[in-house]
């Protein structure tokens, strides 16, 4: 079972550190908040270089650092919500809190952002509006809520709930992530090595059988013509890998390319279920949450509009919000949307006979939060067999074309 280190808070607001051995970072949050802590910070202590290690290797980190430029984690943004939250708790005014907080934040762009977000408080703006100036930071999901909070009188709690929120997307994202991660650097690899056999000791092979006067296989010689395009056409792998990263990129800055390729994905055996399960959670989550904080109900499907992450997921939001807005219901629109399961559609049916329509979302959340769980567990386990047969294949191919020569060479010699 891994270690991991962490920081959090007491009741008083005092930081106290430590480490604690657990299945994942939100096991770690959940033990430490069942003993009255108010959690800040959690890493995982760094052990055997395996599927998870493989994030903290100091090129991949390096290449995070460039690609999240101006951006800030969900981890930093949670901390800084759960520490804010308990100062304000505290008794301490929201001025003296994000000073202090200016003081502790390690991650550069957030302190730049609590900079400026502090000096437009000082200046008479409301928190909202300060952390509107910094989208990239704080999205209208996080503004809208503190907004809530703040005319409602309940900014700690409001805090609380974003922490809380944002915890919970972090492990979903983190673990989806890296059940992707370990497959496709694993493949790369291969890959790598690959080509460095064709391009290295093919040659080298089929100049000696060459020498014997003997013919090549049809398997040997097409691995030779591969060898050679590669040396030839060294460019064209690259060009094709920047071709393909552009093509993505360039559909998915349009709405109807966005939606094709969310439909593809929502397809995709094994990771397609995985892909809706997370959309629905954090739909689920999304809507619940600011629900529970006071955001009206249109305004709410606007904001999950925005914040999905799954444009099939993005466009029900708006005929939702039509269907809302025309006096209808919630459910009755998702039923034309098959990446809503009939059993989804259900509760949040009964939710809105019921009057408690955010608590039953808070409830579908946890449950499709832990339903991802099972699948990503599920899906490593099936991962490592298929690419140890993958690799196998691939390798043991490279070896018989490589020694077929030899048999032939040995039959001429015996004939």
């Amino acid at each position: 079972m891994p270690t991991y280190s962490y920081k959090a808070l007491d009741k008083g607001g005092k930081e106290i550190k430590g480490s604690i051995e657990a299945t994942g970072e939100e096991a770690v949050v959940e033990r430490l908040r069942s003993m009255g802590y108010y959690v800040t910070q959690v890493n995982r202590q760094k052990g055997s270089v395996g599927q998870a290690d493989l994030m903290d290797l100091p090129l991949v980190r390096a290449i995070g650092k460039v690609l999240s430029r101006g951006k800030v984690g969900l981890k930093h943004i949670s901390a800084f919500s759960r520490q804010l939250a308990t100062l304000i708790g505290a008794g301490l005014p929201l001025l003296r809190s994000l000073q202090i907080l200016q003081e502790q934040v390690e991650d550069r762009n957030l302190k730049e952002a609590l900079d400026g977000i502090t000096e437009s408080v000082e200046g008479g703006s409301t928190l909202s509006e300060a952390m509107a100036k910094y989208p990239r930071i704080f999205n209208r999901l996080y503004v809208n809520m503190v907004r809530a909070g703040e005319i409602g009188g309940a900014l700690e709690r409001v805090l609380d709930r974003l922490a809380t929120f944002q915890e919970k997307a972090q492990a979903i994202r983190s673990k989806v992530k890296g059940a992707m991660f370990y497959p496709v650097s694993v493949l790369t690899i291969c890959f790598g090595v690959v080509g460095v056999i064709l391009v290295f000791v093919v040659p080298k092979f089929v100049e000696m059988y060459e020498g014997m006067g003997g013919e090549l296989p049809w398997m040997t010689q097409l691995l030779a013509d591969l060898g050679e395009g590669l040396v030839t056409y060294w460019y064209a792998p690259v060009l094709f890998v920047v071709g393909m990263i552009m093509f993505f990129k360039t559909v998915n800055s349009i709405d109807q390319g966005r939606y094709i390729l969310d439909k593809i994905k929502l397809r995709l055996p094994i990771f397609g279920s995985i892909i809706q399960k997370s959309s629905i959670a954090n739909f689920a989550r999304t809507f619940g949450t600011l629900l529970d904080t006071g955001v009206p109900i249109l305004q709410t499907l606007l904001i999950v509009k925005d914040t999905s992450s799954n444009e099939v997921v993005a466009r029900a939001m708006v005929e939702i919000h039509s269907s809302i807005r025309d006096g209808d219901t919630i459910s009755e629109p998702m039923k034309s949307f098959p990446v809503f399961p009939p059993l989804v559609v259900h509760m949040i049916a009964v939710g809105e006979e019921t009057g408690a329509i955010d608590k039953m979302l808070l409830k579908i959340a946890e449950a499709y939060e832990r339903e991802v769980d099972d699948a990503i567990e599920g899906m490593s386990k099936l991962i490592e067999p298929l690419l140890i047969v993958v690799l196998g294949g691939i390798i043991g191919t490279v070896v018989v074309a490589l020694y077929l020569p030899i048999f032939n060479i040995s039959q001429q010699i015996k004939t």
